[in-house]
């Protein structure tokens, strides 16, 4: 099993078309990526312009299979505007 916690960061005034663009992506995902075991994202307490995605894949061949997909593709695409810096993105495998 792979884990990514992908963190965001929403550039100032844009939070509201963001969400709605990665509520999209997180129904999309959760619909039709095979192999996909969670995905969800989660809003910072501390600084509600972070928002992190994190993600549970089955295999990283099913994680890479999703981020080829056309609809994970056009949400990157359509995030770029409302983005102040690019994603940081980490992947962990389970231990224990």
């Amino acid at each position: 099993m792979i884990k990514v916690v992908a963190h965001n960061f929403v550039r100032d005034g844009c939070l509201s078309e963001f969400l709605a663009v990665v509520k999209t992506l997180v129904e999309e995902t959760n619909s039709l990526d095979p192999g996909c075991l969670s995905y969800a994202m989660y809003q910072d307490l501390s600084d509600p312009l972070r928002v992190t995605c994190i993600e549970e894949w089955a295999s990283e061949e099913t994680m890479n299979s999703h981020l080829k997909s056309a609809h994970f593709r056009k949400s990157v695409e359509d995030l770029l505007p409302y983005c102040a810096k690019p994603t940081e993105a980490s992947l962990y495998k389970k231990l224990f």
